[in-house]
C-alpha cells in the first residue's frame, strides 16, 4: 500500500470509530451469522403468490416455466394439496407424464376427498392408454361427485376404448343432460349410434351438435360421411360439409388421427370413401399438405 494511502486511512479510522460512538479500542468479538426464519403466515403469503405466478403462466402457455414455480410452491408448504395439483396441472401440459402422475399421488395422498384429484388422475390414465385403470379412478370421483359432466364424458370413453358401446353411450347421455351445450358429449352419442347401424339417430345428433357449434370440423366430417352413405340425396350437403371441415382441422384426412379421436371402424371406412371423390380431390390434397398429427 503507498505510504500516502497508509496514512490516510490512520486519520479517517478512528473518525470513523468516533462517530459511531466507539470512542475506545473495542474489545474483538466473534461475528455470529443470523438467519432470518419466516412465521408460517409469511411463509404460506409467500407461497400463494408463488402459485399465482405459476398460474398466471399456466394461462399464458409457458408450462415449463409454471411447472419450475410450483415445484417451488410444495418445497414451500408440501403438506398443501393445492400446489401438487398446480404442479401436476404445469407437469401435464409440459409433457413431464410421469412427474405429474406422482404430483397427483401426492395431492390425492393429502386430501382423498377431493373428486377433482380422482377425475385428473382418470384422465391421466385415459390419455396413457389405460381405460379399465380410468374407470376406476373416475367412479372413485363421481362418488364424490356425482354431477360432474366432464367425468362422465371420460368414461364414456373409456367404455368406447373397452368396446362397451352401450355403457358408453349411457355415460355420454348423462354428460350431456347435466350440461346443455356439451357438444362433444354429443357428438359421441352420434359415433356409437353409427357403428352400431342407426344412421338416421346418429344423423340427429350431429345436426343437434352442430347448432351448438357450427363450424366444429368433427361432426361437420362425420355427418358429411352419414349422409354420403345414405346415397345421392345427401351428397351435395356432404360435399359443403366435408371441404369446411378439412379447411378448419386438416388433421381430420388421416385415418389415424380419426382413430385418435375414438372414430369406430365403420364411420372410418366410410369416411375413407368419401375422401375418394373427384369433387374433393383439392380439399383433401391441401388437407394432407397442411395436416400436423
Amino acid at each position: 500500500m503507498p505510504s500516502h494511502w497508509r496514512r490516510t486511512l490512520l486519520r479517517i479510522l478512528p473518525l470513523l470509530a468516533l462517530g459511531m460512538g466507539l470512542g475506545g479500542i473495542q474489545p474483538a468479538r466473534a461475528l455470529v451469522p443470523y438467519v432470518y426464519v419466516p412465521q408460517r403466515q409469511e411463509l404460506e403469503g409467500a407461497a400463494l403468490g408463488i402459485a399465482q405466478a405459476a398460474a398466471r403462466l399456466l394461462q399464458l402457455g409457458q408450462a415449463e416455466d409454471a411447472a419450475r414455480l410450483a415445484a417451488l410452491t410444495v418445497q414451500m408448504l408440501p403438506a398443501d394439496p393445492r400446489g401438487w395439483v398446480l404442479l401436476a396441472e404445469a407437469q401435464l401440459r409440459s409433457e413431464q407424464t410421469a412427474a405429474a402422475v406422482l404430483s397427483l399421488d401426492r395431492a390425492r395422498e393429502l386430501d382423498p376427498e377431493n373428486a377433482g384429484i380422482w377425475f385428473a388422475q382418470g384422465s391421466l390414465a385415459l390419455r396413457d392408454g389405460r381405460p379399465a385403470e380410468a374407470l376406476q379412478l373416475l367412479r372413485q370421483g363421481l362418488r364424490r361427485d356425482p354431477r360432474n359432466a366432464s367425468a362422465f364424458f371420460d368414461v364414456g370413453n373409456a367404455h368406447i376404448l373397452l368396446d362397451q358401446p352401450t355403457e358408453a353411450y349411457t355415460a355420454f347421455e348423462r354428460a350431456a343432460e347435466l350440461r346443455r351445450d356439451f357438444w362433444e358429449a354429443i357428438n359421441n352419442q352420434a359415433l356409437v349410434l353409427f357403428e352400431q347401424g342407426k344412421a338416421d339417430r346418429a344423423i340427429e345428433r350431429w345436426r343437434r351438435v352442430l347448432q351448438i357449434r357450427p363450424e366444429a370440423a368433427e361432426p361437420n366430417l362425420a355427418l358429411a360421411s352419414a349422409l354420403f352413405e345414405r346415397g345421392p340425396q345427401g351428397r351435395q350437403e356432404a360435399l359443403e360439409r366435408a371441404a369446411r371441415a378439412l379447411d378448419s382441422e386438416p388433421n381430420y384426412v388421416l385415418e389415424s388421427y380419426q382413430k385418435e379421436q375414438l372414430w369406430g371402424p365403420r364411420l372410418r371406412s366410410t369416411t375413407r370413401r368419401l375422401l375418394e371423390i373427384p369433387e374433393l380431390r383439392a380439399d383433401v390434397d391441401r388437407a394432407q399438405a397442411n395436416a400436423s398429427f
